[in-house]
Parts: structure tokens; C-alpha cells; sequence
């Protein structure tokens, strides 16, 4: 590697201020939700001047973030063209699942292990609130809970490369749940297998979290089955 290349490498990564990072962190959270919500709909194309008018931040921030994303497979980057939100290929949730079963066994059994006693009552709060926006069919925060609850999931494992793993499977998943789920009205049975799982991690029974973590990843797998025989 060239010594100058790289050492500017490191000084940019350096530079970047914790406000900053803060900024580029906002821009992902909202350009995902757009995207999972089809505010930014498949095959669309991305102005990231438009964004920085409409998220009220300037441009560096979204293209980083914009970066994020494409990691994801959220967005493509074509050249002369621009950035491209990419398709849903449901074939592919399959083959998620197959990665993302035996991760969130461990993940959930961690939690309810490891999470702090303020952690349970973020949990506890999030399994009542998935609930509510279940039963009041308000797909935006049936979505935006969502995402708290795979973070905060996530977060009381304390083990840093299962949150690095978690977060692209959980970013996936939520983007074919949001589609599919509004289809088939399955939001409510989701909720409360979402539910099951987090009340067994405030309780601190890892083998109760584990099996309810089991019967949520079997119900996904149905929908995905159901949305491919369907497409």
C-alpha cells in the first residue's frame, strides 16, 4: 500500500468528530426507513441533494451514509448514474435465514444473560409498545419499534461482534417484513412472537427466550415461503 495514501487514509478517519458521526448515524437510520418503508421505492433513483434538503444536513453525511447502505445491499452505486435503491430478492431472505437462525439463538440466550437491569426495562417497554402499534395497525412504528428491538436485543448481548454481525441480517429482514407483512396482515402474530422472546430475556430464562426466538424464526420462514410462492 502506498505509505501517503494510506496515512491520508488514517488522518481522514481520524479527523471525523464524534458530531459528525453522529450526523452520518441520523442520515442511516432515515434514508434506511425511507427505503424499508418504499418512501424510496426498488429501482429508484437517489439524489443526494434531495436528501440533504429533506434531512436538513449537508452532503457528506448522506453520502456516508449512502455508503453504509450499499454494504447492506440497501443501494447500489452505478457509475455516471448515481445511486440506485436495489430490489428485494426473496429467494435470498431464505438463505438469510439460514444465517440468521442459529445468530439470534445465540443472540437472544446472551441477552438474557448479560442485559443490565435498565436494558430489561427498555426491553420490557419494547414488548408492550410492539404490541400497541400491532393492535393499532401503525406500520410506521410497528417498523421504527422494530428496529429498537433488534438494537436493543442486540446491545445486552455486550459482545461486540455479534451487534457487527446482527445489524445487516436485522436491517434485511426488517425491509422484507415491512413489504410483506402489510401484504398479509401478519404484523400482530409478529408482535407478539417479538413479545415472547423479549419478556423471556427480561426474566432471565435463556432456554424460554431461545425456544421463543425458535417459533419467531419459524414464522418468518412461512412468510418468506408464502411471499415466493406468491411471486
Amino acid at each position: 500500500m502506498n505509505n501517503s495514501l494510506s496515512t491520508r487514509a488514517i488522518s481522514k478517519l481520524e479527523s471525523v468528530s464524534a458530531p459528525e458521526q453522529l450526523l452520518v448515524d441520523v442520515a442511516f437510520a432515515q434514508i434506511e426507513e425511507m427505503i424499508i418503508t418504499r418512501r424510496l421505492p426498488p429501482g429508484s433513483m437517489i439524489s443526494e441533494v434531495q436528501l440533504s434538503v429533506e434531512l436538513g444536513m449537508g452532503r457528506t453525511p448522506i453520502r456516508e451514509a449512502l455508503q453504509r447502505l450499499r454494504q447492506i445491499g440497501f443501494v447500489e452505486m452505478l457509475p455516471r448514474r448515481g445511486t440506485l435503491v436495489s430490489g428485494i430478492d426473496i429467494r435470498k431472505q431464505l438463505e438469510l435465514l439460514e444465517v440468521r437462525r442459529p445468530l439470534e439463538e445465540l443472540m437472544v440466550r446472551s441477552a438474557a444473560v448479560r442485559a443490565t437491569a435498565e436494558e430489561r426495562v427498555h426491553l420490557e417497554q419494547l414488548a408492550q409498545l410492539i404490541i400497541k402499534a400491532a393492535e393499532q395497525e401503525n406500520m410506521d412504528d410497528w417498523i421504527r419499534i422494530g428496529r429498537e428491538i433488534n438494537e436493543a436485543e442486540v446491545q445486552a448481548t455486550h459482545n461486540s461482534m455479534l451487534v457487527a454481525s446482527m445489524q445487516s441480517i436485522h436491517a434485511q429482514s426488517r425491509r422484507f417484513w415491512y413489504f410483506h407483512m402489510v401484504q398479509n396482515r401478519g404484523y400482530v402474530e409478529g408482535a407478539q412472537l417479538h413479545s415472547n422472546v423479549l419478556n423471556a430475556i427480561v426474566q432471565r430464562d435463556a432456554d424460554a427466550a431461545a425456544l421463543a426466538a425458535h417459533e419467531l424464526m419459524q414464522f418468518i420462514e412461512r412468510c418468506t415461503r408464502s411471499a415466493l410462492e406468491n411471486f
